[in-house]
């Protein structure tokens, strides 16, 4: 059995498929695991609103460019070293952060997780572009959005239990080894291509051909000479940015101090939340590839995000299971916007596809760089003076006025879903 899963191409290819998900796990616990450690970061390094803010998007200033950087060393260099050395940088990171003195050093180990983890989900976009058919990658694309939603399932609740238990110091140190494991799986188990495996191409899979460096950068001009590449990377920094703010950071505190709730209990609403992703992406991505349609599926879940926002922002303070009930539903959207993968793909020949899905990937990961401080921000404008347990104490109405910044997101990410599917009608040029 064993035999027969490493000598079939289209069996091999989950098994490195499976190790890089691994990988992409932990980078989404770290992005998110800001959350629920909020409150104790803010105790630990004393921070007002803004500057906790700016700890979480420590790890964004780096991820985000680094996404455009990762889809050039993936077309230039393959999979397998790009991602094994990333999640090695990764991991490094993280104990330097469960063990930092201060927020300068806590700040500066958060750069360097997010610059190990920028290179790992757009190296497995590089992967699955040469393992899979055309036909088959938004499907395997939600599949890995999926898997990296686990990271931030596992970034609610069991990680509150955990810091609970341990102290989040000892917590994450426990994380950063099991990173380092699965950097052995990568290196182990990933190879770039069916030949690399000495293995025959999978039939109706893209063959990319060898890159020079005056190759890969006349990609990098062509990528960014369209405007579709534009407008798909502002839609993904609202939406992206936005969902990254909210259950990434400011989600917890806002239950928290709203319904009056322990941060174990408010966790399980962004772990609600995160499980929308876990399901929304593969379903919407393998109902993009069975109906082989793309920017009309985008311009729907661009509609509906938009009114989940707007609707906390219109009652106020709505039902407790209200919220958990937006929070599912804006991160299974989620799975719709990155349906932006795809398009960029088809729209550019395989051996651009790193650097194509790595620029879009980037700008959304600019907005979650920059939209967590602006929320800090609009909160500290409203802050009452009042601490608890060493955490600032916000006025509900300044949470309102948070998800309007939301909301406002949401509408701007509607209005270039719409420009994208208007595009979409005249017939797409294959760079």
């Amino acid at each position: 059995m064993f035999r027969s899963i490493w000598t079939d191409p289209t069996k091999r290819r989950w098994v490195g498929w499976a190790a890089l998900a691994g990988a992409f796990v932990v980078v989404n616990f770290h992005r998110v695991s800001t959350g629920v450690l909020a409150d104790t970061l803010a105790r630990t390094f004393d921070t007002t609103g803004a500057e906790l803010g700016l700890l979480h998007s420590a790890f964004f200033y780096v991820y985000a460019p680094m996404q455009v950087f990762a889809g050039v060393l993936a077309d230039r260099m393959g999979t397998r070293r790009v991602a094994t050395v990333g999640s090695a940088v990764m991991g490094v990171g993280v104990v330097a952060f469960a063990v930092s003195p201060s927020y300068l050093v806590g700040f500066v180990s958060r750069l360097l997780i997010g610059l190990g983890g920028g290179v790992v989900y757009i190296a497995t976009l590089r992967y699955c572009a040469n393992w899979y058919r055309d036909d088959e990658f938004a499907t395997v694309t939600g599949l890995t959005l999926s898997a990296s939603a686990v990271g931030g399932l596992l970034a609610t609740t069991p990680l509150a239990v955990l810091v609970a238990a341990v102290g989040w110091r000892d917590g994450l140190l426990g994380v950063g080894l099991l990173g380092f494991v699965l950097t052995g799986a990568v290196l182990a188990l990933v190879r770039d291509t069916p030949a690399a495996a000495d293995l025959p191409p999978v039939e109706g899979a893209p063959e990319a051909a060898e890159q020079t460096l005056s190759d890969v950068l006349a990609g990098v001009r062509a990528v960014f000479a369209r405007r579709d590449t534009w407008i798909m990377g502002w839609m993904l920094f609202f939406a992206i940015g936005m969902n990254f703010t909210v259950m990434g950071l400011w989600g917890v505190p806002y239950v928290v101090q709203a319904y009056d709730v322990s941060v174990q209990t408010a966790s399980l609403y962004t772990l609600v939340g995160n499980a929308g992703l876990v399901v929304g992406s593969p379903i919407l991505g393998w109902l993009s590839d069975r109906l082989k349609e793309r920017t009309g599926l985008i311009l729907s879940v661009a509609v509906v995000y938009f009114l989940a926002y707007a609707s906390i922002v219109a009652l106020g303070t709505p039902p407790l299971w209200y919220v958990g009930a937006v929070f599912f539903l804006v991160m299974f959207l989620l799975g719709g916007f990155t349906l932006s993968y795809t398009v960029i793909k088809e729209r550019h020949v395989a051996e651009r596809s790193g650097t194509a899905t790595g620029t879009v990937n980037g700008m959304g990961f600019l907005g979650a760089a920059v939209l967590p401080g602006v929320m800090g921000w609009v909160l500290d404008v409203f802050w009452t003076g009042e601490t608890v347990a060493g955490s600032r104490v916000y006025t509900l109405f300044g949470y309102r006025v948070a998800f309007g910044v939301a909301a406002a997101s949401g509408l701007v990410a509607l209005g270039c879903a719409t420009w994208l599917h208007l595009r979409a009608r005249e017939q797409p040029r294959l760079d």
